[in-house]
């Protein structure tokens, strides 16, 4: 019971002093972004589309991605009627690593050059037991994770005469393990381990590009809410609120955004010291009776 309680109590301490720290800092003023010439990836709904409009309203200029044509035509047209000094788009899809390269170049001859490079997009998937299929997660795997490397290093030189910034969308699912999603939860922990061992690199090279990972909990996009909305007792957070979140974070350089704080630092915390009461508490979160088209694992 004694060595119990001295577990729970050095997470709680952290806690603690990490929401001391994270209540500091400097003040985001949508100023930062006036006048940026930004991509966002996954742009045609939920939170990149949300990303969109609010850089609009900032008075960014935004070139948006995503596979659906039509809806990117839509998001542009409402960018401009936000403010947005400039607004286009380019649609295909990110398992393919020429249209990802062809991205960036379309963002240096429209801009010139590059301040932020968001990256947002994700491949579809499906929320049950592992089905064992290694080609679905090959695939996963070229969306998720090569094409966000791929252009990272295609936009690379542009960032780094602006000193600028790259705002990596991931997950709770890639800092701790998820049932259920299981190749989306393997990509995202890919992008935690590239990323992070980037912004180091990137500090012993004196390169001045800031690398911000968003730790993001169950979102309201329409995507989630479909797949998850039946099975997992956990409230969803806004998309709106989730894309300015992530906005701040990169324009203030901040090396990790968590949203909500409370559904992914402290689970976090939680893990390095109490693993296994955190999977015991992730499990009794599910209505596994309500997962669609059940399956065994393998089946």
């Amino acid at each position: 019971m004694a060595l119990l309680s001295r577990k729970l109590l050095i997470p709680l301490l952290g806690l603690v002093l990490a929401l001391y720290f994270y209540s500091g800092g400097d003040e985001f003023k949508p100023e930062l972004l006036k006048g940026k010439r930004i991509i966002v990836t996954g742009a045609s709904s939920g939170i990149g589309e949300q990303m969109a409009y609010h850089l609009a309203q900032m008075g960014s200029h935004v070139l948006i991605t995503a596979r659906r044509e039509e809806k990117l035509k839509k998001v542009v047209a409402k960018c401009l009627e936000l403010g947005a000094p400039s607004a286009h788009y380019i649609a295909g899809s990110m398992d393919d690593m020429v249209f990802a390269k062809s991205v960036v170049k379309k963002a240096e001859k429209l801009f010139g050059g590059l301040d932020m490079l968001i990256l947002n997009h994700m491949g579809d998937s499906y929320y049950n037991f592992f089905n064992g299929k290694v080609d679905h997660v090959r695939k996963l795997m070229e969306i998720n994770y090569l094409s966000f490397v791929t252009m990272t290093v295609e936009a690379f030189p542009m960032l780094k005469s602006t000193n600028g910034s790259i705002v990596v969308v991931s997950s709770i699912a890639g800092k701790i393990g998820q049932a259920f999603v299981v190749p989306y939860s393997a990509t995202k922990f890919a992008l935690d381990g590239f990323f992070s061992s980037l912004r180091q690199e990137f500090i012993l090279k004196n390169v001045n590009i800031s690398i911000t990972l968003c730790i993001l909990s169950l979102i309201n996009t329409d995507t989630a809410v479909n797949a998850v909305g039946d099975v997992l007792r956990m409230p969803a957070a806004p998309q709106e609120e989730c894309a300015l979140e992530i906005i701040k974070g990169g324009a203030l350089r901040l090396r990790e955004v968590y949203y909500k704080y409370e559904l992914t630092k402290i689970p976090i915390l939680f893990r390095d010291w109490v693993p296994e009461l955190l999977d015991s508490i992730m499990r009794s979160g599910f209505i596994v009776e309500n997962l669609k088209n059940d399956s065994s694992l393998f089946s």
